[in-house]
């Protein structure tokens, strides 16, 4: 046990050694934001898929592949989709706007066609939905830290989680982001693919061991309803159109080529590569668990466990020393590589968006570099606190996607592809959204048990499209 800890401790110290080199690098906001707007397309590409995935998918998928098998796999099929949506479709128009060199946010873009209030807006619905995504993330980290080590309370595995990730992001901003993230993401699926899948495989008994164990359905590609996979569409897919975490990586490419094959690169990572190797050690949870493998653990045969848990507890029974430390920096790696991107949108949109902070004079852009990193750790502190109380990683991450797509994804596509957009049609569009869905999820609403998302974007999309015309005409009186 005390090998494992030491492997983390190291890995946790070299993250923060990757925050301090950089720290001396960054000169700028763009420096910090944007990374100099320098990175190639593997980096980003990896980057991308690593935020998008993560810790809290990489549990969340483990958890779905305990309770549902393969078809859990489905859930990040509609990452691939959009992936390659938002690259044929979204990154050409964003290149395409006349003020590109000088966009740092996605609220900015919103400022180009709509105006300063709708930036506002944009930047208020950015940063609270990334404050809950940082949270989750943390929340992910302190599940497989404390299921994994039993002698690490939750609390204490939030508190260390939150400070590495906050930590590091402060001080390098998004070059070290990308950069660790091209390492980490390296580290999780070599972790998962050499260490955490053969031990697991043979600790259940192999092939006939896992048929023996577990119901036939959970084997197949159909144990999920269409309600389910539609949920899963209209949650995640939009988000490649209104992630503030991707449009990050869009403005710090080298060139829209660059841009798109990041794109490219990352969806094939999402599905089948990570989609399997989640559902698939989640599937060998299962299988543990229904022999009985987990009683020592407190996790009886008949007992409640929480399918979220089932995975770090497997690594916990089925690995040695050792290699127990190196799978768990690997999930680590693919924690802190969604945390520190969600804490980088969720700061810049904070800071330029909303409260719009333009320091002047000599020292300028010294002095934006300053703001920049406090506001990193006042949210930083903020997510930390929040993830304290969060129970449910993959609700928490899916409530939080579906707040930002309810309230900005009809303005950003109205902005890009409707040639009559009024800032009152756009403002109304993400109120009405984000509103509608939030009311609808607090009160666990879903008629014809569709996702509350759906409904908000039907309402933003009514809202929108009259409101529009409404007002369009009315100045077209004038």
């Amino acid at each position: 046990m005390i090998i494992d800890i030491l492997i983390f401790i190291v890995y946790m110290v070299l993250v923060l050694m990757v925050g301090v080199y950089f720290f001396n690098r960054n000169k700028s906001h763009d420096d910090y934001y944007v990374a100099g707007r320098d990175i190639s397309s593997w980096h980003n590409g990896l980057s991308v898929v690593a935020t998008d995935v993560g810790g809290g998918f990489s549990i969340g998928l483990g958890g779905l592949g305990f309770t549902m098998g393969l078809s859990g796999s489905w859930l990040l099929f509609t990452g691939l989709i959009g992936a390659w949506m938002a690259s044929a479709w979204l990154i050409p128009k964003v290149y395409a706007m006349g003020n590109f060199k000088n966009i740092t946010t996605l609220p900015q873009v919103f400022e180009s066609f709509y105006g300063k209030q709708v930036a506002v807006s944009a930047g208020i619905i950015t940063a609270v939905s990334y404050l809950g995504f940082t949270s989750s993330q943390i929340v992910a980290g302190a599940k497989l830290a404390s299921g994994t080590f039993p002698e690490i309370s939750f609390t204490a595995a939030v508190l260390i989680m939150g400070l590495v990730a906050v930590g590091y992001t402060i001080l390098g901003g998004l070059k070290a982001v990308i950069y660790t993230d091209t390492a980490q993401w390296i580290i999780l699926i070599s972790g998962l693919l050499f260490i955490g899948v053969p031990f697991a495989f043979m600790a259940i008994g192999g092939w006939a061991g896992l048929k023996a164990t577990i119901q036939p359905e959970l084997m197949t590609l159909t144990n999920v309803s269409i309600t389910e996979l539609i949920n899963w569409a209209i949650t995640i897919i939009p988000i490649w159109f209104v992630g503030m975490t991707l449009y990050q990586r869009i403005f710090a490419s080298r060139s829209e080529k660059e841009a798109r094959t990041a794109w490219t690169i990352a969806g094939v990572f999402e599905w089948p590569i990570m989609a399997f190797l989640g559902v698939g050690l989640g599937l060998f949870a299962r299988a543990a668990f229904e022999q009985n493998l987990f009683a020592d653990f407190g996790y009886a045969v008949g007992s409640e466990i929480d399918p979220e848990i089932g995975l770090p507890v497997l690594l916990r029974t089925v690995l040695p020393h050792g290699f127990m430390g190196l799978v768990l920096a690997s999930y680590f790696s693919a924690v802190m590589s969604t945390a520190d991107s969600c804490l980088m949108a969720c700061s810049g949109a904070f800071l330029s968006d909303v409260l719009r902070v333009k320091p002047k004079g000599e020292n300028m852009e010294k002095s934006e570099l300053r703001y920049s990193q406090w506001a990193t750790l006042g949210l930083g502190s903020a997510s930390l606190i929040i993830a304290l109380f969060l129970q449910n990683v993959l609700s928490a991450m899916l409530f939080s996607y579906a707040f930002m797509v309810s309230g900005l994804l009809i303005p950003i596509l109205g902005a890009f592809y409707w040639k009559q957009t009024t800032k009152a049609g756009a403002l109304t569009a993400m109120i009405a959204g984000g509103v509608f869905t939030t009311t609808l999820s607090i009160f666990n609403v879903k008629p014809f048990g569709l996702d509350p998302n759906f409904y908000g974007l039907l309402i933003a999309l009514i809202c929108f499209l009259s409101v529009n015309k409404i007002a369009y005409t009315e100045t077209t009186k004038k």
